[in-house]
């Protein structure tokens, strides 16, 4: 073989291994998805990878990414609770009092917007921003010690090899950015779809019980009204997929408080009205998903409904009447209310199948999930 003929056979094989390496590279994620479950929402600047989802779900369980070392993302999103926490509203790392209730996790790659009333937060890169370095309330604290947290990670060795598999073309990967993304797509993982409810709609009849179905019948009817903002395969109007052209975005005011008898929520609460200064979105807030619902327990934007029988005591009186204190106020009038808020009767046994539905969407798998849990405590 001549030189020339070498040099051409050696450059096309070449080619070959590098079309073959970045073919490699830009492999699609395989998405692990249930059935009839879209593929998810993710922005191009971030795509999915198997070694972000791992860098992501170690970072999700250290508590050295707070600025004092002492709490993580799970100290506030507990697996066992669909990664709620059993508060009404949790605490910062330094123990400052944070105002809203932590919310489940479950599905959460499928919303249109994150935390209770940011319309501004539309991806999960830019909802970890908020614990990570939110100062009002402090949560994580990272921000004030963030070359101090980044240096905890870089001496690491197992975190040098996770970030350099997660981000191979970043030469000095441990930075800020890459912890968001990583938090990011772990958390589009977090993907719940086999609760009776949805083995009964892939066409088990067994999978729900006669209470459940006549439930459901109540759910999706129009004396109780619950579909109208909770609908859809995650029970809530808020959501987007990778095909969605134009997401929905639900934001309501239930009722909940009417502390001067014009509509006025606690001042630490206002919800939606805080982010557009709108007077009509005083006391909006984002409809939650009902997924694992009866695991998510306390309710509402600051936890303070304590359980699902309470909800529904709530909501059959179209409100809450707050007799004392400095909240007081008689919800059920609220002019801001959303109109489908209105009381309705059930009897004890319609009150039961009500409740038995809604958890009939408790998904012990997704709870149970070692591909989401602790991976420090394997």
């Amino acid at each position: 073989m001549t030189s020339r003929a070498l040099l051409s056979w050696s450059t096309a094989v070449l080619s070959v291994l590098l079309l073959t390496a970045c073919e490699e590279e830009k492999k699609p994620y395989a998405w692990q998805l249930p059935p009839g479950f879209p593929e998810p929402f993710v922005p191009a600047d971030n795509p999915m990878s198997e070694e972000k989802v791992e860098l992501g779900r170690h970072l999700f369980y250290d508590e050295r990414l707070s600025g004092n070392g002492t709490m993580s993302c799970a100290s506030c999103h507990e697996q066992q609770r669909a990664f709620s926490d059993a508060k009404a509203t949790p605490s910062g790392s330094t123990g400052h009092a944070v105002p809203r209730n932590s919310p489940g996790l479950a599905n959460v790659a499928y919303l249109a917007t994150y935390t209770w009333a940011n319309p501004v937060l539309d991806t999960l890169e830019k909802q970890a921003l908020v614990p990570l370095f939110a100062e009002t309330p402090l949560e994580l604290g990272m921000g004030t010690r963030l070359a101090e947290v980044l240096q905890r990670l870089r001496e690491d060795a197992r975190y040098k090899e996770l970030f350099q598999a997660a981000f191979p073309e970043d030469k000095d990967p441990i930075h800020e950015d890459n912890v968001v993304k990583a938090l990011a797509s772990f958390q589009r993982t977090m993907i719940s779809g086999n609760s009776p409810y949805d083995r009964y709609l892939q066409g088990d009849s067994t999978a729900l019980s006669a209470a459940a179905r006549r439930g459901m019948e109540l759910f999706f009817g129009e004396r109780a009204e619950c579909y109208h903002c909770h609908s859809g395969p995650h029970q809530t109007n808020s959501f987007r997929s990778k095909d969605t052209k134009l997401s929905e975005r639900d934001f309501q005011n239930t009722g909940l408080y009417n502390v001067d008898g014009l509509g006025a929520y606690p001042v630490n609460n206002t919800g939606l009205f805080e982010f557009t200064n709108n007077p009509k979105d005083m006391g909006r807030f984002r409809v939650p998903p009902l997924r694992n619902v009866s695991l998510t327990a306390p309710y509402m934007h600051d936890g303070s409904i304590a359980t699902l029988e309470e909800v529904l005591d709530f909501y059959m009186a179209g409100g809450r009447e707050v007799t004392s204190g400095p909240h007081a106020g008689d919800g059920r009038t609220n002019p801001l209310k959303n109109p489908l808020v209105r009381p309705f009767e059930l009897d004890a046994q319609e009150r039961a199948d009500l409740i038995a539905f809604l958890e009939s969407l408790t998904d012990m798998d997704f709870v149970n999930d070692p591909r989401l849990s602790n991976p420090f405590e394997e």
